[in-house]
């Protein structure tokens, strides 16, 4: 990358460390409250049925890096943590557990790469179809990858005959599980997946593709099957209701906003988070002088939304907007990291620039 936020960003670490008049809606942190009551009524939905198995203690849910699918009337759940490159399938159902286990570990090592039709939200069991999205990722007991339903049956029979682990949960049922260990590179492995749509989303808007791929790995580590409570689905954690209606309404000239299963779709998920980031950058942030403190702007606004960046400058958006220029742009990432008024939002713009960087090394 050739711009000077990533040269002030080695400076930083060496010494220590998507407009209108009103502010424009938050990406990635707070949802619309009809998004929010959508995907928090799935969510609890899902609470219900599940805890009623697991409890309360065992109960574990989906996330933006963590994948987790429930089937057999909640009772058999797969979990991959994609940060720490582990995977559990577990099941406590009372007859056959050996049986649906194996179904599950099948399914899971099948699971499609396309994520739009996942039913994360019930136990309806994903349609198994085309390339595995973990293939690679995963190698059986023979260090073969997995692509055919015959090797994943023989693996999961290998891992029930030899690797079959029992729990006791606080609710007084039995687990029984599996443990699987991703390959070592399971994340160059996924980000090596979409670099043709960071590439290509990169050009259309004018962006840096390291910048691309330090959000994606910042929001989901590469989990094209990502959830939050604040209503974002997939890659770049993109809200339908603010950064897809934006991007709808502002770059792409079509009414409405994207469904999930739009979003789910990792073409349309990295194009949409990539024009939303060129519409923070061209558009609410445009006055922004120096281009190193609104790559910075950018990049926190992507989190905690363009009316946080202001207001960790001034509560009055003019005023704010003057400071923020009156600032350099080592005081824009100092103030960014340190006085914005959410947490998140400090550590989000530590964080992309940190892998933003990394990217630029491996580059």
């Amino acid at each position: 990358m050739k711009f000077s936020a990533v040269a002030l960003l080695c400076l930083l670490v060496v010494t220590g460390c998507c407009a209108p008049s009103s502010p424009p809606p938050q990406q990635g942190s707070t949802p619309s409250t009809t998004s929010g009551k959508t995907i928090e009524f799935l969510f609890s939905l899902l609470e219900a049925h599940a805890k009623k198995e697991w409890g309360d203690k065992d109960y574990v849910e989906a996330g933006k890096h963590r994948y987790v699918k429930y089937i057999d009337g909640y009772r058999t759940r797969a979990h991959i943590d994609f940060d720490q490159g582990e995977i559990y399938v577990s099941t406590v159902s009372r007859w056959s557990a050996k049986d649906k286990l194996r179904k599950a570990i099948v399914h899971t090592l099948l699971m499609p790469a396309d994520p739009k039709d996942a039913e994360l939200f019930s136990d309806k069991e994903a349609v198994i179809s085309g390339q595995p999205f973990l293939l690679g990722q995963v190698v059986d007991h023979e260090g073969q990858p997995i692509r055919w339903e015959w090797r994943a049956g023989r693996y999961a029979d290998y891992l029930i005959a030899n690797k079959l682990q029992e729990k006791k949960l606080k609710n007084g049922n039995t687990a029984y599980y599996v443990k699987i260990d991703m390959v070592s590179d399971h994340l160059e492995q996924r980000e090596y997946k979409y670099a043709s749509l960071v590439q290509a989303a990169a050009k259309r808007y004018g962006l840096s593709e390291d910048l691309i791929y330090a959000v994606i790995k910042t929001e989901s580590s590469f989990n094209p099957y990502a959830v939050s409570h604040a209503g974002a689905y997939g890659l770049m954690q993109v809200i339908p209701k603010t950064a897809g209606a934006d991007v709808f309404k502002l770059v792409k000239n079509k009414p409405g906003i994207p469904t999930k299963e739009y979003l789910f779709d990792p073409a349309n998920n990295i194009d949409t988070g990539a024009a939303y980031l060129y519409i923070l950058k061209t558009r609410y942030l445009r006055d922004v002088k120096h281009p190193t403190s609104r790559h910075f702007s950018m990049i926190s606004a992507y989190n905690g939304g363009t009316g946080g960046v202001l207001a960790t400058f001034d509560k009055d958006r003019k005023r704010a907007m003057s400071k923020l220029n009156a600032t350099s742009p080592r005081g824009v990432y100092n103030a960014l990291t340190t006085k914005h008024p959410k947490d998140e939002a400090r550590r989000y713009l530590q964080k992309v620039l940190y892998f933003q960087k990394e990217f630029t090394d491996n580059f």
